[in-house]
């Protein structure tokens, strides 16, 4: 360290963060702005959330975002599949 430069004293996050820069077009940029401000995030919060949802793994634990999306409500969906998709490809009338 330089002789004139001073320590900076670093709290919480900041001690362990990254800056990374990143190259947008200016209607993405418009983009991600309004949507940080739409849900009260700063833009690093904003980013750091669209960053970690795209991760397969994050700090360990695998993230389950598409668990019950195809739920039907149907307890017989599996035993009727052939029926099912039988039914959906056949020409309509």
């Amino acid at each position: 360290m330089p002789d004139d430069a001073q320590p900076v004293a670093r709290v919480g996050m900041l001690a362990y963060m990254k800056r990374t820069t990143v190259k947008l077009p200016e209607d993405l940029d418009r983009e991600m702005r309004e949507e940080a401000a739409r849900r009260g995030l700063t833009l690093s919060d904003w980013t750091r959330e669209a960053i970690e949802a795209h991760l397969p793994h994050q700090r360990g634990h695998r993230r389950l975002r598409a668990l019950g999306a195809g739920r039907s409500g149907r307890s017989d969906v599996s035993s009727r599949i052939d029926e099912i998709l039988a039914a959906e490809l056949s020409p309509h009338e």
